[in-house]
């Protein structure tokens, strides 16, 4: 048995739903985006998100490298000692 329903347009055509804020429901709701600002001589060598991820990754990269590399020193040294 498949039941169809009609519904009744009663809207005025001057009602504008347009402006109504968007919440979001189901699950994607939980993910959350960062707007972050960069200022003009940032964005110049970042033009896209893309580009400033990478950008991070490889700071975060060198940043683990300097401290595992720093760790690595600081084991030697006190060896030595």
């Amino acid at each position: 048995m498949s039941q169809t329903f009609e519904m009744d347009d009663d809207l005025r055509p001057e009602y504008d739903f347009t402006q109504l804020p968007v919440i979001a429901r189901g699950q994607g709701r939980k993910r959350s985006t960062l707007t972050v600002q960069l200022d003009p001589d940032v964005a110049a060598i970042f033009p896209d998100s893309g580009a400033v991820n990478e950008g991070l990754r490889l700071l975060i990269r060198l940043i683990q490298q300097t401290s595992s590399q720093a760790g690595v020193q600081s084991v030697a040294t006190s060896k030595e000692a």
